[in-house]
């Protein structure tokens, strides 16, 4: 296997886009999905795609899904922990916010040295999750366990904690804070409906109706004691 300090910019920007996906949905991503993710047409989605097949780094069949290998997954959170300190960095020492980050890490993970993230690490005191409350990879690799349940899975009228919002896009980030959702907050489910196509939520004691379509991007857990 490549060392990390050999893989291009491009597998690296691939491995990590494929690990978030796999974190919010078991299944894996489809070419075309990862197309869009990456910003690229189909056609360059599925040579890039064969390259990491032919290097090991993923598994994928014909009009199947894409699927990190162990290799792969290694590789992958290596650049999630860079990607996660700096966003973190970026929020508390440089006053980025929470939906300006993703972005702006993305053009420094692949410019700063693994000494330089171990550094900021330090600084930053450890921790263990980003601003958007996702997992922060130790060093080693470890990753502690996290809540796989979401808004849409959650028991109604049940206090819960928002532990994690997922990122990527800016303006729903920014929609989520106008609502006042963000990680550790407390909610309430009040009601879901598939004819409305909206999920209620109690959050600071009003109502708040948010698309169903967001509740999978939104995870919780209930609040012990």
């Amino acid at each position: 296997m490549k060392n990390k300090r050999e893989l291009s910019t491009m597998t690296e920007d691939y491995l990590r886009a494929i690990y978030s996906v796999e974190e919010w949905d078991d299944e894996g991503v489809g070419v075309t999905d990862l197309a869009n993710i990456m910003g690229v047409v189909p056609s360059t989605a599925s040579e890039n795609v064969r390259k990491l097949r032919d290097a090991g780094l993923i598994d994928h069949e014909p009009y199947g899904k894409v699927r990190l290998t162990d290799d792969g997954r290694r590789e992958a959170v290596h650049m999630v922990r860079r990607h996660r300190i700096l966003e973190t960095f970026l929020q508390k020492f440089l006053g980025f916010s929470w939906d300006e980050v993703h972005q702006e890490a993305e053009e420094l993970e692949h410019a700063v040295s693994d000494r330089f993230i171990d550094k900021v690490d330090e600084a930053l005191g450890y921790p263990v999750l980003d601003p958007h409350g996702d997992p922060i990879p130790s060093k080693d690799g470890t990753i502690a366990p996290s809540s796989k349940m979401t808004v849409l899975s959650a028991e109604l009228d049940t206090e819960l904690d928002v532990l994690r919002i997922r990122d990527g896009e800016p303006e729903i980030l920014r929609y989520f804070e106008s609502r006042g959702l963000m990680p550790g907050k407390k909610i309430r489910v009040l009601s879901r409906g598939s004819a409305t196509g909206l999920i209620t939520l109690l959050i600071d004691g009003e109502r708040v109706d948010l698309p169903e379509s967001l509740g999978k991007t939104i995870r919780v857990h209930p609040v012990s004691g």
